[in-house]
Parts: C-alpha cells; structure tokens; sequence
C-alpha cells in the first residue's frame, strides 16, 4: 500500500500559495508555526504571519526543535503547544522539524505520550491538519508516515510510523534552500540519496517504490555536486528539493535498509548528524551486499548517468560505490569515525546498538550478523 501527503504544490515561488491552500483545507481559528531561528531570519515567517491574520488566522511561532530531536525535547515543545486551543500546524524547516511537527499533531488528538507512540502503527487517532514545508532537500518527511526522535537512553535514533502522519498539504519551493550552507546541502542531499538507493535495494522494494528510488537517483545525481558548489542555482535546487521528495515516497512504498539501522547510534550515542552518518555508511554497506544487488546497481550506475569504460576493470555497480567516495570527498563529508572522537573500542556497543534496529535490517537484501556489523564500522577506522 502507498499512501502520501493529501496535497502537493511545487515550483518556484510556490510558498506564496500556502495562504489560498490552506483555506482550501477548511476553517481555522489558530495555527502554530514550528519552524528555526534561521528561517526566522529570512523573513519567510513574519510574512505568513501577516497573511494568516489578513485570513482571520491567529498563530504564533515555535522555535525550540532541537536538531535531531530527543523524547525530552518533543515534550517540553508540545507543552508549549498544547498550552491554547490550535488548530493548524504549520512546520516549516527540516527533517527535525517536520517529523516534530507531525508528532505534534498527533499528540494533540491522541492523549498519551511521544514514547507510547514509538513503533509501527500505534497512533489509534488521526491528528490535527498539518502544512509541512521543507527547508532542505534531505529527508522527504514531508511525504513519509514516518517522524524519527532520540532516545538518549537506549543512545538509538526511532521512528514513530503511522498514516496519521501524512500531512493535508505540502509545499515544495526551492527557493526557501538557496540560503542552505554547504555542509548541510551535501549531508541532507546524502541522506535524500541514501533513502532512494536504500529503497531500491530493499527487499520489499515494488514497482512503485523502484520508479519514485530511480528518478529520486537520476535528479539527485546530476543536481547534488551542483547545488553544493554554487547554492544561488535554482535549477539544482530544484532538482534536488524534488530528488528528495521522490526518496521519500521510495521509502514509504519499500522502506530503508542497514545503512539507516547502523546510523541511528552514530546519531544517538555520537550526536552525528543522520546525513552524515549515512554517507560514511552508505558505500561500505553497499559493498557488503554487492554480491546480492550488483545487478540492481546497475540500473542504478545508468539512472546516475555512470559512464563505464568496457575492458576498464570496473562493472557498473563498483562505479557506483565509487562515485559515493568520491562525492564525500568532493563535499569535504568526513569518512573516519575517529574524527567524532569514537574508537575502535566502541565497535562493539555501537553494533550491539545497531542490531535491535531490526525493522530495518530485516529490509537488507543480504542478512547482517554482528559480526557483519562490526566489519562495516571498523571500514570507517582507516589506517593512519
């Protein structure tokens, strides 16, 4: 089953219709705004906020999301939240705060705590309506069931999946990315990269997820370096911000594989950003499963444009881990753990970790033991 977010408006400048698309919707009398203090600066949301009120909208703004948000964090927001009568959410950011603001608008109809719902189809209640607009070209929250949140306890990263999530309207402008720093344009566009090769790879990958996955890799392969180098170039943005929305539905229709599951801990006992985490995973783990995919990374090697000299040496399914390595060095994305202050001597908790992410390792088209996992995390100690 595929299921996506109720309305989607895209192309540039479209952030001007949210005012009209939202009283489509229906009648609203308070909207919260979740969003980050650097949208903030750019104007955008004082702007909505005129218009919301020339609608008959009263709102005001959230801006306490933290990246990557802990349990703890979606608590004392929601508090926040739920102190007045809302009836709109309003997220506008990244992946942090897009999955936040879903599981604010859940939380809001269904009385019970963020940690209750974390899982697969927990939420009994569909939330209040919700307009998520993203800032970055990573995740694809904006159009997955799927909100993620740290547990600083367990030191995971874990998903809250429901169709609940699935918000009434999105709207996708490129022009709310031009401003994105480089770090960022390459971690989130790995991660967006990550989700539509992850989906194509996954053993529940179907016709509908392969179309979303491939044309998620075609967009994101010739945009990513683009975007990266020159952040003013509203055709890469756009390619990109489309690229990830396409990886979202991917992993909707399929779901992500061990690369996800072995970045959570990064993230949740390490605080590496999930862009990150996933590039210095990704082509390690894709040479692991190579002997099970390298007939699909060959659709893969065509999708991004891949040229593959014949008597050369090298198949098409090694050219693409070998354009992975070569877009993190060329994005500065670092490929040594040692450089986050983790040692060989964490290899064991951290895979330990990454082998209760079940859900997702069980989508990896070649089984991982902890061995296995081991084997992945040492790849990313190398040789001083």
């Amino acid at each position: 089953m595929f299921q996506t977010a109720g309305s989607i408006v895209a192309g540039r400048n479209t952030i001007a219709q949210l005012i009209p698309r939202i009283k489509l919707l229906g009648e609203f009398r308070h909207a919260v705004i979740v969003t980050q203090p650097s949208i903030v600066a750019l104007g955008v949301i004082e702007q909505i906020g005129v218009e919301l009120k020339q609608a008959g909208i009263s709102s005001h703004c959230i801006t306490e999301v933290k990246p990557e948000p802990t349990v703890d964090n979606i608590r004392a927001v929601f508090a926040n939240i739920s102190a007045e009568p809302v009836d709109l959410l309003i997220g506008i950011g990244g992946g942090s705060v897009l999955d936040a603001t879903k599981i604010f608008s859940v939380l809001l109809t269904n009385p019970t705590d963020v940690q209750s719902l974390i899982g697969t189809d927990l939420v009994s209640q569909p939330g209040i309506p919700t307009v998520l607009v993203p800032t970055t070209s990573g995740t694809g929250s904006e159009v997955t069931p799927n909100a993620i949140v740290t547990v600083p306890e367990e030191q995971l990263k874990v998903g809250v999946i429901s169709r609940h999530l699935l918000p009434k309207l999105v709207i996708i402008d490129p022009v709310l990315t031009v401003s994105l720093p480089q770090p960022i344009t390459a971690a989130t566009g790995m991660d967006a990269f990550t989700h539509a090769l992850e989906s194509y790879i996954s053993i529940k990958a179907n016709p509908v997820s392969n179309m979303f996955a491939l044309e998620s890799i075609r967009l994101i392969a010739d945009s990513l370096v683009h975007a990266y180098h020159n952040g003013s170039d509203l055709g890469a943005r756009e390619k990109m911000l489309l690229g990830s929305m396409y990886g979202g539905m991917a992993l909707s229709a399929a779901g992500t594989a061990a690369v996800h599951a072995l970045a959570y801990p990064l993230g949740g006992k390490f605080n590496i950003s999930h862009g990150v985490a996933n590039s210095m995973l990704l082509p390690h783990v894709m040479a692991y499963n190579m002997d099970a995919i390298s007939g699909r990374l060959g659709n893969v090697a065509h999708a991004m444009g891949l040229q593959v000299e014949k008597g050369g040496g090298k198949d098409s399914s090694e050219r693409v881990i070998e354009q992975i390595f070569e877009w993190t060095s060329e994005m500065h994305i670092p490929q040594n753990l040692r450089e986050f202050g983790i040692t060989d001597q964490d290899v064991d908790d951290l895979a330990i970790a990454a082998s209760k992410v079940t859900r997702l390792l069980n989508n990896n088209p070649k089984p991982m033991d902890l061995e296995s996992i081991k084997s992945v995390y040492r790849k990313l100690f190398p040789k001083l």
